[in-house]
């Protein structure tokens, strides 16, 4: 998932909103449904915060 993430890091909720926007975007226009998604994972928002808390994109 790093790969697909800014490479920076944040605590910013907008911020986080926006990318969880763009992730439902992006998906609905690969033909995945947020259901799906959700199915995956409990909340996009907090998986990508916690993600963005330690770096977003940036090698370890």
């Amino acid at each position: 998932m790093a790969e697909h993430l800014p490479n920076v890091s944040t605590e910013d909720p907008g911020a986080i909103a926006d990318l969880v926007f763009e992730l439902l975007a992006t998906a609905g226009r690969q033909g995945i449904a947020p259901k799906e998604i959700y199915e995956e994972v409990d909340s996009v928002f907090h998986l990508l915060s916690e993600a963005m808390q330690h770096g977003g994109g940036l090698a370890d």
